[in-house]
């Protein structure tokens, strides 16, 4: 089979960083759009996608897009498509998406048309009128946007934020993938000393510690296409071995953790360990007015509480301003915070040097990077 075309779904404002690791990666034709990323490769890359992707939610296989504005157009499109390449007569393959501003709007409706699409055509290619849909499950997805139809076959399975350490978490959790763009915004080397006074279930110690080692997210969880018959098994072993000879050993980053809740504490430090990265990160208890700048060059990345979750908005500036009191300049300092208030730069008492867009979930929030 010849290259095959992929999407990646991200959140948004996290396009760019990850078109630009997907182009570290090998893929070809790598283009960012809103919310997603568009790329080519053959099977390799579609294991070393979800192995070693930080940044996307999910690898999907473009099987198909057209434009369509009726059920007709639909499901002529969609049974022209070749899904035998895909779907053995065993598979079971349920059909799952979502349509905006486009003339097909019923998600059920469009559900159902795709699926008796695909039934069509297989049924004509394997010469069956019966599916029984016992064998691998193979998800096929689906999106309309403004009349234009793109038909997937999902390989992650779990959302690839899901990195296998985290199975709990305490209140307002930060995604793994946001908190991977934001590190990787802040820029972590091997010898990076960083720090977060409000750790919370250690997400942003963990994906900084991750990628100061070049520790691959994926390498402790198993992905939906490593069932698929079309898939040769050799690309996942092939892929993983490259990704654990790529792990650095011994560095000297140190990421160190406080929050004032001993249960959060607790819950980042297995965390840690179930991430394999506990030698590189500490965690204590600690209230943000006792933090302290240690000495030398250092970087704080980290996601104070938002008022709307956990504290009501009052409470949430005061941390906020006793941040801009504790956060003081200096060679060396810096400090990367996310936060949805708008209000957050006056609260803090300086304008931040440089602001970046990006969502937690579907909440809108801002980077505020200050580093002089």
């Amino acid at each position: 089979m010849s290259d095959l075309k992929y999407t990646a779904p991200c959140l948004f404002g996290v396009e760019g960083i990850a078109a630009g690791e997907f182009e570290r990666m090998g893929a070809k034709n790598v283009v960012a759009e809103n919310g997603r990323v568009n790329f080519e490769g053959d099977f390799n890359i579609l294991a070393r996608a979800n192995i070693n992707s930080r940044f996307a939610e999910r690898i999907c296989i473009v099987v198909g897009e057209f434009e369509a504005e009726s059920f007709e157009e639909l499901f002529q499109n969609v049974k022209k498509l070749n899904w035998e390449d895909f779907i053995d007569r065993d598979d079971a393959f349920p059909v799952n998406g979502y349509s905006i501003n486009s003339a097909l709007h019923s998600i059920p409706d469009c559900q159902s048309i795709i699926k008796k699409a695909i039934v069509e055509r297989l049924k004509a290619k394997y010469g069956i009128s019966w599916f029984n849909e016992t064998g691998c499950e193979v998800k096929i997805r689906f999106s309309i946007l403004k009349n234009k139809v793109t038909v997937m076959i999902d390989t992650s399975g779990e959302g690839l934020h899901k990195r296998g350490y985290r199975r709990k978490s305490n209140d307002a959790p930060l995604k793994e993938t946001l908190a991977a763009a934001i590190c990787d915004t802040a820029r972590i080397f091997p010898d990076t000393q960083l720090y977060d006074p409000f750790c919370g279930s250690g997400t942003i110690l963990i994906e900084s510690a991750m990628m100061a080692l070049k520790m691959a997210p994926g390498l402790r969880r198993f992905f939906a296409a490593e069932r698929f018959g079309f898939v040769p098994e050799q690309v996942w072993r092939e892929e993983r071995t490259a990704a654990r000879d790529k792990i650095l050993h011994n560095i000297e980053f140190n990421a160190v953790g406080t929050d004032i809740d001993p249960a959060a504490v607790k819950l980042a430090e297995e965390n840690a360990a179930k991430a394999g990265v506990s030698k590189y990160v500490k965690v204590r208890v600690g209230d943000i007015k006792d933090f302290t700048p240690p000495e030398g060059r250092f970087l704080t990345v980290t996601n104070p509480p938002y008022g709307e979750r956990l504290l009501d908005i009052k409470q949430a500036q005061q941390l906020y301003k006793t941040m801009g009191e504790v956060f003081t300049r200096g060679q060396g300092k810096k400090y990367f915070v996310i936060s949805p208030d708008e209000d957050f730069e006056k609260i803090f008492g300086r304008s931040a040097d440089k602001r970046r867009k990006l969502y937690n979930g579907m909440i809108k929030c801002q980077l505020y990077m200050y580093f002089k």
